[in-house]
């Protein structure tokens, strides 16, 4: 990992001279970093041009950039918080401070730090509902689809849907891609159970045209989250020509 810091704090020295800090994240810091991995950099400016997000390359390193002002990084992790996947939040808590010239970088790394072990407020009201009628909806698609594609499209939806709902809904953050495997791990290691190895056995063999057990790990996600949901289930859209209601403006 020590090659990784040093390229990346002589990039932001390169390209961000004016910057207040930056910080090193994913796969190198974590300790999962594969040939094909890339140094995830997180930079606070104080002001324009961020905040952006720009993809590079230096020193042989496939570079992703985070540029943020104060305010903008705060939007995000609060849109992290909120939302229940810490993109943001990881990038700042799992990371090495590589520039600090105002104490902001041990601050922010600190409040990122906090946010992780905390986990995201737990799925209530409108939102677990639209989570429950989804994984529903998808479990009826895989269990009645026509064919073997549109079955294992669905059951490749439906496994991802059923493993937010677990997390979220449990208080804990999800992720997508790669991530779900990962947050469901750390899931298990809190709760002591398996899902993780469900969820890996429910997938594979789904792949080779049995979806018993994606169809099992569904079902008991829902048991856990208020049951299936379809009938009764209602949420109030949204007419931009109608006229405000009373007292909203």
């Amino acid at each position: 990992m020590d090659g990784a810091v040093d390229d990346a704090r002589a990039l932001v020295a390169h390209w961000f001279p004016e910057a207040r800090a930056a910080w090193l994240g994913g796969s190198v810091v974590l300790g999962s970093a594969t040939p094909g991995s890339d140094l995830d950099v997180t930079v606070l400016l104080p002001g324009p041009p961020a905040p952006y997000r720009d993809a590079r390359r230096f020193r042989d390193w496939p570079v992703e950039l985070f540029v943020h002002t104060e305010t903008s990084l705060g939007h995000y992790v609060r849109r992290d918080v909120a939302g229940g996947r810490p993109t943001m939040v990881r990038l700042l808590g799992s990371s090495v401070v590589l520039l600090d010239s105002d104490g902001s970088g041990a601050q922010w790394q600190r409040t990122a730090q906090q946010l992780l072990a905390a986990g995201p407020p737990r799925l209530t009201g409108d939102d677990l509902a639209t989570m429950r009628y989804a994984v529903t909806d998808l479990l009826d698609d895989v269990t009645h689809a026509h064919d073997a594609h549109e079955r294992l499209v669905c059951a490749v939806l439906l496994a991802d849907e059923a493993a937010h709902l677990l997390l979220h809904g449990s208080a804990h953050w999800w992720g997508r891609g790669k991530w779900v495997a990962r947050e469901l791990a750390d899931f298990d290691e809190r709760e002591n159970t398996s899902w993780r190895e469900r969820h890996e056995k429910a997938l594979v063999t789904a792949a080779a045209g049995d979806v018993s057990l994606l169809l099992a790990f569904a079902d008991d996600v829902l048991a856990r989250h208020g049951g299936p949901l379809f009938e009764g289930f209602r949420l109030s859209g949204t007419d931009p020509a109608a006229p405000p209601a009373p007292g909203s403006t």
